[in-house]
């Protein structure tokens, strides 16, 4: 195949994936398949930053703190002049479609230039865009760490062409869209001063992705957070409970490490990462040390969420996987060529098993998993009728799917807790996020506002409920 047959090939399937994502997740938002946790959350720091509230939130219990008290992922501040020409959260969701799309373009770059064939490039740009963790890292609401995934492979096209500058650039984009990603890129570093042998410039790529991460971790968030330490810290307990506790554990008992990283759901994760990509990645293991961090974060934590391809958490784990996939064709010599035909086979049998596309479900073995999450019912252009009697600037609480369709506001609450709203939107069919697990408390507090006069049911339909609070 030659370059002119390669490229519009290359740009149309990115394309195609760009539009087809983009549309998918504005659909899931107008079947409200989003929450206020976590798109809500983005939504509300980048309106608060266009209105001159540097990524302010509101979190679980009412108080109004920064988003980096959560997360070090400032990159969100790039959207608030962006939310000012298009106020919604379909900015945030497309933006995030078209981003994650470009990380073909520098996979496409490397397979063709390590593996020397056009086919190759366009062969791992098919894999790239078929990579079940990608195509569910894009429909996962929007995460800042998701603009990460392509950064980061820019990234690495530029350090693997010695062009050291746009390196830094893309690395500072992507340290810029979470706390940890800086530790992929130290791993980078690791992999330019052993394969590239420039020692120096590795060592010192690898210490400031170190430096980053830690403080980002132990510093600003400490530094925002009211309790001092971030509460996901408390994922780990059972490994120790923060960094150093995990660093402490694995020497003092190391077992404990093992059956939290080596877990039957553990085990399934790194499966459906490296199935995909044929166990090609396995044939590279100085390119996959990038991956190794992230790796442990997840398979440590005893949220399962984090161990699971159909949420965000693979975010700083798909390119240093798809770079070694590639670095594995290329040990393969004479046979890079056929295997990157398998590796397309691999790509596209794990997304018909694993990936997010709607029409899968309709053939034998397909995925069902949130197949029909972009379709809009009924009930959805019911509740999207009762969001528009609230006031755009009032203080409100709502349960965790209506709540993302709120959250361009100075204070959004979760339901059940009130405080100072004076409007209450609430899915009775859907448990809010304060009690997802345990829908009981949602149905007292509601039985409660009917029967308390300082409320008003101002809306009642299909589940769907809309209390104001009547004046003093």
């Amino acid at each position: 195949m030659t370059r002119i047959r390669a490229l519009p090939v290359v740009l149309a399937a990115t394309a195609a994936y760009a539009a087809g994502f983009a549309a998918l997740s504005v659909l899931r938002q107008r079947a409200f398949a989003t929450g206020r946790f976590d798109l809500g959350n983005m939504v509300q720091a980048v309106w608060s930053t266009a209105h001159g509230h540097p990524l302010q939130m509101t979190n679980l219990h009412g108080a109004q703190i920064s988003r980096l008290a959560a997360h070090v992922d400032p990159i969100l501040v790039l959207f608030a002049p962006l939310w000012l020409i298009w106020p919604s959260p379909d900015l945030l969701l497309v933006t995030q479609a078209l981003v994650v799309a470009t990380g073909a373009w520098p996979v496409f770059l490397l397979a063709r230039k390590h593996l020397g064939s056009q086919r190759a490039g366009l062969g791992f740009t098919i894999v790239y865009l078929l990579y079940p963790a990608t195509g569910w890292l894009t429909l996962n609401e929007f995460h800042p760490v998701a603009l990460a995934t392509p950064f980061l492979l820019f990234a690495f096209w530029y350090l693997d062409n010695d062009r050291l500058l746009p390196f830094a650039v893309f690395a500072v984009a992507a340290a810029a869209c979470k706390e940890e990603i800086g530790l992929v890129l130290a791993g980078f570093g690791i992999w330019y001063a052993f394969a590239k042998r420039r020692r120096l410039e590795g060592a010192v790529i690898a210490a400031l992705g170190i430096g980053w991460s830690v403080v980002a971790i132990g510093v600003v968030i400490p530094h925002y957070h009211a309790g001092g330490e971030s509460d996901f810290y408390g994922r780990y307990s059972e490994v120790g409970g923060s960094a150093a506790g995990i660093v402490k554990t694995t020497f003092t008992h190391p077992l404990r490490i093992v059956h939290a990283a080596l877990g039957a759901r553990d085990l399934r994760y790194m499966l459906d990462l490296v199935a995909p990509l044929a166990g090609l990645c396995l044939l590279a293991p100085l390119a996959l040390v990038a991956a190794l961090p992230e790796l442990a974060l997840n398979v440590l934590s005893a949220t399962t969420t984090q161990t699971s391809i159909h949420f965000h958490s693979p975010a700083g784990l798909i390119a240093p996987l798809v770079i070694a996939a590639i670095f594995g064709a290329r040990r393969l010599g004479r046979w890079a060529l056929p295997v990157t035909a398998v590796v397309v086979l691999a790509s596209l049998a794990g997304n018909y098993r694993l990936g997010p596309i709607p029409g899968w479900r309709h053939l034998p073995g397909g995925n069902h998993f949130q197949a029909t999450a972009q379709r809009v019912t009924r009930h959805d252009r019911i509740a999207a009728r009762a969001l528009a009697l609230i006031p755009k600037s009032a203080v409100v609480s709502a349960t965790n799917t209506l709540g993302a369709h709120l959250s361009a506001r100075r204070r959004v609450l979760s339901f059940p807790f009130i405080q100072d709203a004076l409007w209450i939107a609430a899915d009775e069919t859907q448990p809010g996020y304060a009690d997802r697990y345990a829908p009981l408390p949602t149905a007292i507090e509601l039985a409660a506002l009917r029967r308390n006069p300082d409320w008003r049911l101002v809306f009642e339909q299909d589940g769907i409920l809309v209390f104001h609070r009547s004046p003093a």
